[in-house]
């Protein structure tokens, strides 16, 4: 497929993870990529790696300044950086809720806030932002990981009704658990890492982990311009463990 022929996309969070699927997909579709990250040096190749820290206003400033000069504009913006946390409302004080929320949330609202010049002036502007699974369903030991995408979700829906008159659509992606670096950090600090991994399979119905590039197929499909009348949604890559109710297998 050459639906992003022409177009110039930015990736945050890029260099690991989802993030790269995304960035390696948008580039196999004909993009121009950017990839923000805090350490570029794994962005994939064929793409432009910048660092940026998005807890930093004037670093994501200028780290997107560079990406719009070096690629003649931006017409995507997937707000993929993020971070982790486990633990029920009391597992964690104030600074690791401060740190995660501006991560996870004000760091999508920084990069934003930043491209909106760029994609103002794009026919083919989409904005992408990375929620969870986490956002729409009731996960143990997640309460402030939760919290973040949560707001990520109904940032996405505010977004997509101030920014429609302009031209730009803004959607969210929902992973369930994704083999992700940060999953396989957190099933190798687990006491038994080989059952922790069978339980969060087990917890998505078709009984794997999302594969990250299935979440990138899922962000690709939102972001091209042939799906322009797509936007205040978000799209479900978990397995079906959002809304199916599977009797237990025998």
């Amino acid at each position: 497929m050459s639906d992003f022929t022409g177009l110039a996309a930015v990736v945050t969070g890029g260099a690991s993870g989802i993030g790269a699927a995304i960035a390696t997909v948008l580039r196999d579709r004909g993009a121009g990529v950017a990839v923000l990250d805090l350490d570029p040096a794994g962005a994939p190749a064929a793409t432009v790696g910048l660092a940026a820290d998005v807890t930093d206003d004037a670093s994501v400033r200028t780290a997107v300044e560079e990406a719009a000069a070096r690629l003649g504009g931006i017409d995507v913006l997937v707000n993929n950086a993020g971070v982790g946390a486990q633990g029920t409302v009391a597992d964690n004080d104030d600074d690791e809720w401060h740190r995660v929320l501006d991560v996870n949330l004000v760091g999508m609202v920084r990069t934003s806030r930043a491209a909106l010049p760029h994609l103002r002036r794009s026919s083919a502007a989409s904005v992408v932002n990375m929620g969870s699974i986490a956002a729409t369903a009731g996960l143990p030991q997640r309460a402030l990981y939760s919290a973040t995408k949560g707001a990520v979700l109904a940032l996405t829906r505010a977004m997509a009704a101030d920014h429609l008159h302009e031209g730009i659509r803004v959607n969210c992606v929902h992973p369930g658990t994704a083999d992700t670096p940060w999953v396989g950090r957190l099933l190798s600090s687990a006491p038994d890492p080989e059952t922790e991994r069978a339980a969060l399979e087990a917890r998505q119905p078709h009984g794997r982990l999302v594969s990250p590039e299935e979440v990138a197929l899922a962000v690709a499909y939102l972001a091209s311009p042939t799906s322009g009348s797509t936007t205040g949604t978000g799209i479900a890559v978990d397995g079906g463990m959002q809304e199916l109710r599977l009797r237990p297998r025998t």
